[in-house]
């Protein structure tokens, strides 16, 4: 497993695993971000992330996309 930060614009993952604090991982599950839910990088800049997810294009910051494992 590896952060979501590491993925590539253009690619499409899925998601194996989230961490942080019950909060932080009931928020992004509000935000579409679950464990076997695919996301597509659309891109990457300085670590954070502009991501399609279940439709939506959402901004994530790299600290937040560090909790994402692929």
């Amino acid at each position: 497993m590896m952060p979501l930060t590491m993925a590539k614009p253009g690619e499409t993952v899925t998601i194996r695993k989230i961490t942080g604090k019950d909060e932080v991982r009931q928020h992004l599950a509000e935000l579409g971000f679950v464990v076997d839910n695919e996301v597509t990088v659309i891109s990457q800049m300085a670590g954070n992330l502009i991501l399609q997810v279940k439709g939506s294009r959402i901004a994530l910051d790299k600290k937040m996309a560090g909790r994402i494992m692929i």
